[in-house]
């Protein structure tokens, strides 16, 4: 008899500009993926953090993935990171603020801190971009909402 595991699913967090906060369902095209972000897939949970860069407030919103697709590498080009585009649609809004400026000081990235690891994910290299974070940080994403 073969036993079947069941597969666990990972969690995703989004640094992207977002145009209207309060959305029930989020566009994100071509998005540069990072730290595993490449294997976000429909039925993933999903972080959204409005980009600072772009004006945006930070964490958002939760959120489910309801269709994402890979992007084609361009032929000739020797090096290029991997982008997805996905559909979210919103489960939640966050409560409280949690951005740039609330992770700024978690910059000891061997502490296993769960925040210092989002700081570092996000904030390290500042460019928009799909990630994929641990259980720890996403339990204290959790928080938020």
């Amino acid at each position: 008899m073969r036993t079947t595991e069941p597969v666990k699913r990972m969690v995703f967090a989004i640094k992207a500009g977002v145009a209207d906060l309060r959305a029930e369902t989020f566009a994100f095209r071509a998005q540069k993926t990072m730290y595993g972000g490449k294997h976000i897939a429909e039925g993933d949970t999903i972080f959204v953090f409005a980009s600072e860069n772009e004006g945006g407030p930070g964490l958002i919103a939760s959120g489910v993935v309801t269709s994402a697709a890979a992007i084609p590498r361009e032929r000739g080009l020797a090096r290029q990171t991997p982008r997805v585009s996905i559909t979210v649609r919103r489960t939640a809004g966050a409560r409280r603020p949690l951005g740039r400026r609330e992770l700024k000081r978690l910059s000891d990235w061997n502490d296993g801190r769960p925040e210092t690891e989002l700081n570092f994910k996000f904030y390290c290299q500042a460019t928009n971009k799909i990630v994929g974070i641990s259980d720890e940080a996403a339990a204290f994403l959790r928080k938020f909402f």
